[in-house]
């Protein structure tokens, strides 16, 4: 028993108080767009992003959903345009809130939607399937029901059957040998039902957008709910995405 108390004592608090106010250090998060004037008919930014994450250049737009903030864009401005913060309320609801520019640096907040304010707020199970991923954002799924974020105060858990779940959350970038496991996991939630894509991988493909071994047909058929960018994203974002969604209030 002593020796019990003196870890808890010597780790002191270990949960997060306020999910909300929380920023996470040494976390590349959201990037930064400067106002600056690129340098005429320069392209380093586009040619050193591996995911193919800016859709624009004149003027330099970014997708979320595609950036893998490997921050290799950073270094090699010229005129230093680009800069990584630590913020992590990055999550959206629409595909296209995730291009941000130097006019629009982060996605709109997240309205409260008050259908699934009234059918989940209070209890909400989640089904995750990893359709091809390299358990990156599996460990960050894993991590939001530990003691630091414990996502289970607020009603929310994730589930071992389909059959008990709400709600699907995808991560990876839907592989041809997973299309046919996702959609019979996705047939098996009883109704109302929706999709989350969590990660990179599962919004655009990531970095394997182009693979031929990818079939993404599902998402065209069960558009999500709300978009979790990141590679891997911070449970944050996940967190505090979906109380936004539910309209959950901190106590």
């Amino acid at each position: 028993m002593l020796r019990s108390l003196r870890v808890r004592i010597s780790q002191g608090r270990q949960y997060i108080g306020d999910l909300r106010a929380a920023a996470p250090a040494n976390f590349r998060g959201m990037p930064v767009i400067a106002d600056a004037a690129c340098a005429p008919a320069c392209r380093a930014c586009a040619d050193a992003c591996p995911s193919n994450a800016f859709v624009s250049l004149d003027p330099v737009q970014i997708d979320l959903g595609r950036c893998v903030q490997c921050g290799d864009c950073a270094p090699v401005c010229p005129e230093k345009k680009l800069t990584f913060t630590n913020a992590c309320h990055t999550a959206a609801v629409l595909r296209d809130d995730l291009l941000i520019s130097a006019h629009r640096p982060a996605p709109p907040p997240i309205a409260v939607s008050a259908a699934l304010h009234k059918q989940f707020g209070r209890s909400l199970r989640l089904r995750s399937v990893s359709a091809g991923g390299c358990n990156g954002c599996e460990s960050e799924l894993n991590a939001v029901s530990n003691v630091n974020f414990d996502l289970g105060r607020y009603g929310i858990e994730f589930v071992a059957s389909p059959r008990h779940a709400d709600g699907l959350v995808i991560s990876g970038p839907i592989t041809r040998n997973m299309a046919e496991p996702l959609q019979l996991c996705f047939d098996a939630l009883p109704r109302p039902r929706f999709v989350l894509a969590f990660g990179a991988c599962a919004i655009s493909g990531g970095l394997f957008a182009e693979a031929p071994q990818i079939e993404r047909q599902f998402l065209d058929a069960n558009v999500p709910i709300l978009y979790v960018p990141g590679c891997p994203p911070h449970p944050l974002t996940l967190v505090n995405g979906l109380m936004d969604l539910l309209g959950i209030a901190l106590p």
